[in-house]
């Protein structure tokens, strides 16, 4: 069937056109709605995501729903076509627009084909697509949306992209030597942006191409008195290579000069002024992977995906390929984001960079981050900004162009990862979390489950060796059962049977099964199935009474109920049951619960927790039964 003819437009003030007519969105929040999946386009995104969006990072307890009826009167407000579009998918809302239907896709589509003639050598077909591309631009972008973190996150995202356009087209223009013609517009920009190195080179390279010498080393003066002075800091190496080209250029003015001749290389037509063959070999190659565990037979299938996906085709302009591979903790999420890297390191010539951001319990800041990376990127220490802005564009200034492998490990939120997502080209961000990330922009995720039966007893083979599970396949099998799948424990069974040769499988079957606290026995050196339940726990997006109202469900108090209650698998009515509150307020709970991987996700109506998570449920309930005689908790089917 035919589609209505849509465009929905965001590079200016929010618009939406069904069939040449404009459909109006006049409640404020329903806009801050709209710009929010619009701008998300095709990608999931959260309950959560937009309820900070549309509160300000500060949202009531009653968001979720507010922002589901918010989305219901803007489905209304837009009528049954272009209402069609808006999708309900897990853990939110999904606009699913061609690529033509937006202004903002049309800006895409032409960044891509405008990348795609200048590998070509396409230069002149290239700069009128970056013209087209720019031309879709009306306005300001978000400036009619009441909602002060959509502009400081998003928009600041589009005027970004937008100069960074900007940008590549002056590129294209200046290798086809139209530099007298973008001299008007480059002095233009840079006197609304002094401070943007970029365009600064380029305004010096079109002045110095047009004869005009003097004027182009008094900018460089200028604009080094103005970063020292701003800043406290020296002209970035790019803006350092085109004043010594000019220099060199003014000392040996009979010797044809490499910034006067038109470019050849594809590369040309997207980079800034291409440093020397002396500067790339003083680039460092970091290689900072840690080494990994052997590779399981169970995880090859997820394994190939990851490094198809790391390695295959190519992504639109201005956006960097990025993997999160997510799961529980335990899972083995590190492990295999590390075979990844590991497997696809031919394909980063310019090295892997590689942190541990800590995890919700720790968590390590990009301010804390960055100044190791520029270090490892060639920066000297002493010149790296002290604004975290600043550090966060040189960064992605030095990674531009360039092709590194990123991988960010146990990463606990997407604010964590944003200012280190490398400059656009060919580089790629490989990201580990217990949270899905459905705000990270352009993201693949792979959801990592728990280990089959037979990939859990090939790991504990490759542990202890497979003759001795040979002797006691049964009580292997016993041991892998309590161990729920989870790498993590596996290891650490593996382990502590390897350190006891004198114990059989079946003597810490019976350990393991007849502990009065399960979790004691799954420790082993700093290892421990405890600690990384803590940390889910820990993370569990809990409701404040005093602000949630008599009625509101705390997940945390619906946890420590499953715990008293003994509950293997448990339903949304039978928690309301036991809680006495709306099923609707039990289901929102257990799904909080699932989110924080401290249940399993419902299959036919009921949610399931492992041996682990019987476990910890029960030491939960018994912690907060510290001070009570009894509690109200019936024993649950």
């Amino acid at each position: 069937m035919k589609r209505t003819p849509l465009n929905f437009l965001l590079l200016g003030p929010l618009s939406v056109r069904l069939d040449a007519r404009e459909v109006h969105v006049s409640a404020p929040r329903q806009r801050v709605v709209m710009a929010a999946l619009l701008l998300n386009a095709n990608r999931v995104i959260s309950v959560d995501r937009i309820a900070e969006y549309v509160w300000d990072d500060a949202p009531p307890p009653s968001a979720a729903a507010t922002v589901r009826t918010y989305v219901m009167r803007l489905r209304q407000s837009l009528g049954e076509h272009a209402s069609a579009r808006i999708l309900t998918r897990a853990p939110g809302y999904l606009l699913e627009l061609g690529e033509h239907e937006s202004d903002l896709g049309q800006f895409t589509a032409h960044r891509r084909r405008a990348a795609e003639l200048a590998e070509r050598g396409d230069l002149e077909g290239s700069s009128a697509e970056l013209a087209e591309a720019l031309a879709l631009w009306r306005e300001e972008p978000l400036v009619d949306i009441p909602s002060r973190t959509l502009r400081d996150v998003e928009g600041r995202y589009l005027q970004e992209l937008r100069l960074q356009t900007t940008e590549l087209r002056f590129d294209a223009e200046l290798s086809l030597l139209r530099h007298a013609e973008v001299v008007p517009e480059l002095t233009r920009l840079v006197r609304k942006h002094p401070l943007r190195e970029a365009l600064v080179g380029k305004l010096m390279l079109a002045l110095f191409r047009s004869g005009r010498q003097s004027e182009a080393l008094d900018l460089y003066r200028r604009t080094r008195v103005l970063l020292v002075e701003q800043l406290g800091a020296e002209p970035g190496a790019e803006l350092r290579a085109v004043h010594r080209s000019i220099l060199a250029a003014h000392d040996r003015p009979r010797t044809p000069d490499p910034l006067t001749q038109p470019a050849t290389a594809p590369e040309a037509a997207v980079a800034t002024v291409p440093p020397t063959a002396w500067e790339r070999s003083c680039w460092p190659s970091p290689a900072q992977l840690p080494s990994v565990p052997l590779p399981l037979a169970a995880r090859s299938g997820a394994l190939a995906r990851l490094q198809h996906f790391l390695t295959a085709g190519t992504m639109p302009a201005g956006m960097v390929a990025t993997a999160v591979v997510t799961g529980r903790g335990g899972v083995g999420k590190s492990a295999l984001a590390l075979h990844a890297a590991h497997a696809v390191r031919g394909s980063s010539v310019h090295g892997q960079l590689y942190a541990d951001l800590g995890g919700a319990a720790r968590p390590l800041t990009a301010r804390a981050v960055l100044p190791r990376f520029l270090a490892d990127l060639g920066v000297p220490r002493d010149e790296i900004p002290e604004e975290e802005s600043e550090r966060a564009s040189l960064y992605r200034s030095l990674t531009a162009g360039r092709r590194l492998l990123v991988v960010l490990d146990n990463a606990s939120s997407t604010a964590q990862v944003r200012p280190l997502i490398p400059g656009s080209g060919g580089s790629r961000l490989l990201v580990t979390s217990r949270r899905r990330l459905a705000d990270l922009e352009g993201a693949r995720t792979l959801l990592l489950d728990p280990l089959d039966d037979a990939g859990s007893l090939e790991l504990l083979g490759n542990i202890v060796g497979p003759a001795r599970i040979g002797a006691e396949p049964r009580a292997a099998r016993s041991v892998l059962t309590v161990c729920a799948g989870l790498p993590l424990a596996i290891r650490i069974a593996g382990t502590r049977l390897l350190e006891r040769p004198h114990w059989s499988i079946g003597h810490f079957a019976r350990r393991l099964t007849e502990a009065p606290r399960l979790l004691d026995e799954l420790f082993a050196g700093d290892l421990g199935v405890r600690p990384s339940l803590d940390a889910d726990h820990g993370g569990l997006r809990r409701t404040a009474p005093a602000e949630a109202g008599p009625a509101a469900v705390d997940p945390a108090e619906v946890f420590t109920a499953l715990g008293a209650a003994g509950a293997r698998s448990v339903s949304s009515s039978r928690v309301a049951v036991m809680l006495g509150c709306p099923e609707a307020q039990a289901e929102e709970a257990l799904d909080a619960l699932v989110e924080a991987n401290l249940l399993g996700a419902p299959a036919e109506g009921r949610y399931r927790l492992d041996a682990l998570l019987q476990a910890y449920a029960l030491e939960q309930a018994q912690a907060a039964a510290v001070g009570r005689h009894d509690h109200p908790y019936r024993r649950a089917g």
